[in-house]
């Protein structure tokens, strides 16, 4: 029982280091890592099986002090699997973001103007396209105009206000 119980925690600090490791690998090498950390866990469950059985057939005197090594060892190989859980989850969400990132990058948008919205609308009742230039010609004349007027007015205004007062 004492060398499984010695191999089994030799692992679980293997395991620690990899997954020190598993942080600074790059995006290729990760899924390997990954499945080897997986590799060790699942060979050290089966180890604790195997000790749990064994410590049951200690003797009564050690048979409380083994049973908690075992405990304290599976504790910790639990430890080990939340934390793998946790990066492959946190890996997953990084790739989501960094797909949707390309998606939105990769994405045409078009204006919704009002100018487009206009065409449309022409289109559909069958104005062609020079009566549209026409009317677009005609709307910049008719703001020219009323700049115009606005200035007049201003001047009319100024001069009546200086020469009258």
């Amino acid at each position: 029982m004492e060398a499984l119980y010695h191999q089994s925690n030799k692992h679980v600090h293997e395991v620690q280091s990899q997954m020190g490791r598993l942080e600074s690998c790059d995006k290729q090498s990760v899924h390997l890592v990954e499945n080897e950390i997986q590799a060790r866990i699942d060979q050290i469950f089966s180890n604790l099986e195997r000790l749990e059985i064994l410590s049951s057939k200690e003797p009564p005197t050690k048979r409380q002090n083994a049973k908690l090594r075992v405990d304290q060892l599976k504790y910790d190989v639990q430890h080990l699997q939340t934390a793998l859980r946790n990066f492959q989850h946190r890996r997953y969400a990084r790739e989501q973001q960094e797909k949707e990132r390309e998606e939105l990058m990769t994405r045409s948008y078009t204006t919704n103007g009002t100018q487009k919205k206009i065409l449309d609308v022409a289109n559909m009742l069958g104005l062609s396209n020079t009566v549209m230039r026409l009317i677009e010609k005609r709307a910049f004349q008719d703001k020219a105009i009323m700049i115009s007027g606005m200035v007049v007015t201003c001047v009319v205004m100024f001069l009546v206000f200086k020469y009258l007062t």
